[in-house]
């Protein structure tokens, strides 16, 4: 049975992209006589807001969606997450790294091919971890390619199936090539979990065998498939879809305030009229 979902963020209020992502996957399970979950992705407590998830309910709703209950909430599930960063920590595949985001981007800008060189770390001296530990200083947990690549004796069978494209027309098998994404964070001694993390955790856990997705998300797959490697959990298949743009061109983006779903309701703008403009008609 295909199972889908939705993920959104309640750092803000939804947008056209957001419905276009929305409709893609409910109706991909629809068609199928499949399931749609939506899950709300709020572990980042400095951005999350109440009223924003409330908002997400409401425009989905309205949109004429529905979706199983309950809704997971990752906010309540902090200590699977940090279960999972202990195991990954004790079988020797993540290691503390204190560098700032500042540090990292500027050793990322002196490798061999400058930005386009993605981070590659390791572990401290044990006398000076001990010793900035000691100290209170903050760190992040990452997962080391190195040691992964060791668990899994090389990284060269490892694939997943794209059903949609990604941003470069990628469709079909696709290698895993996860130095695309180089030592990544899952967690942090003062945030916790990490989004790479807590996502493929839950889609595992809820068993979601076709993941729907904008292409800005296409890299994060071979970070995904390798943690899903690791753990052993299922590989779903993924369908990354086209981002919408607006008139300007520019892609539709909380940060840039594009025009809210809301704001297009107050103004009188009808579900059909959305999913017409989507092309959901």
């Amino acid at each position: 049975m295909l199972v889908t979902r939705f993920a959104p963020s309640p750092t803000g209020f939804l947008h056209r992209g957001h419905a276009f992502s929305a409709l893609t996957a409910w109706r991909a399970a629809k068609a199928c006589g499949g399931r749609f979950l939506l899950r709300i992705e709020d572990i980042d407590d400095t951005r999350r807001r109440p009223e924003f998830e409330g908002a997400i309910y409401e425009d989905l709703g309205w949109l004429g969606l529905s979706w199983e209950e309950p809704v997971r909430r990752q906010s309540d599930h902090l200590d699977d997450y940090a279960r999972t960063v202990r195991e990954l920590g004790e079988r020797g595949l993540l290691y503390r790294c204190f560098r700032t985001r500042k540090e990292v981007a500027a050793e990322i800008g002196q490798a061999p091919h400058g930005p386009m060189e993605a981070f590659r770390g390791g572990p401290l001296p044990p006398a000076e971890e001990a010793r900035r530990l000691e100290a209170g200083e903050p760190f992040a947990w990452r997962l080391s390619l190195t040691a992964a690549e060791a668990a899994l004796g090389g990284f060269g069978e490892l694939g997943f199936l794209e059903e949609g494209y990604g941003p470069g027309g990628e469709h079909g098998r696709i290698a895993v090539r996860p130095e695309l994404g180089g030592d990544v964070v899952l967690g942090r001694k003062d945030v916790g979990v990490a989004y790479h993390l807590a996502v493929t955790h839950d889609d595992a856990l809820q068993g979601v065998t076709c993941v729907i997705r904008g292409q800005d998300l296409y890299e994060a797959t071979h970070i995904h498939r390798l943690l899903q490697a690791l753990m052993g959990w299922p590989a779903p298949t993924y369908r990354h879809h086209r981002l919408l743009a607006g008139p300007d061109g520019r892609r539709y983006a909380k940060r840039d305030r594009a025009e809210t779903l809301r704001e297009l309701r107050a103004s009188g703008v009808t579900p059909a009229d959305i999913r017409q403009e989507l092309g959901f008609d």
